[in-house]
């Protein structure tokens, strides 16, 4: 019984193992905020490109001045090719304000008789990312979905 109290105590003593065993404990906690931290940047980096897209776009818009459908297809292709965005992910949509309504319509139709008319040019940019960590279950793809309006007359 002695030897077996001698034995623990030398072991107890012993500290050449205690600095792989802190590593082991420290060291996927560390990896795991790094690579949080790397993709919390890619999200915002995603995020602010997105948004200059979108002002880019805002500025093309109150360049040109479309008129008619044709114009706002070709505005599109100006700023899908300016902004290195796929065909689907930029939408613009001529809208129209009848009054001071709150809301916007699509169809001019819809304007009463003698209505005050202002023309929008709706931008639309949706695009998503996909961090590391949904690899390991954590977390979903991240979708930026930027709207902008502009007003042309």
């Amino acid at each position: 019984m002695i030897r077996l109290f001698d034995t623990l105590k030398t072991v107890a003593g012993d500290r050449k193992g205690s600095m792989v065993i802190e590593t082991a404990i420290v060291l996927p906690v560390l990896v795991m905020l790094c690579l949080g931290g790397f993709e919390v940047s890619r999200l915002v980096s995603r995020n602010n490109e997105l948004q200059i897209a979108v002002a880019e776009a805002g500025s093309i818009v109150l360049a040109s001045l479309p008129e008619d459908q044709s114009d706002i297809d070709k505005l599109e292709e100006i700023i899908e090719t300016s902004t290195g965005l796929p065909a689907d992910k930029v939408t613009l949509v001529k809208k129209y304000r009848c009054n001071s309504d709150a809301s916007l319509v699509v169809d001019l139709s819809t304007c009463p008789t003698g209505a005050v008319i202002s023309e929008f040019i709706e931008i639309e940019i949706a695009d998503w990312y996909t961090p590391l960590w949904t690899d390991f279950g954590v977390g979903n793809t991240v979708n930026y979905d930027l709207t902008r309006r502009v007003q042309i007359s």
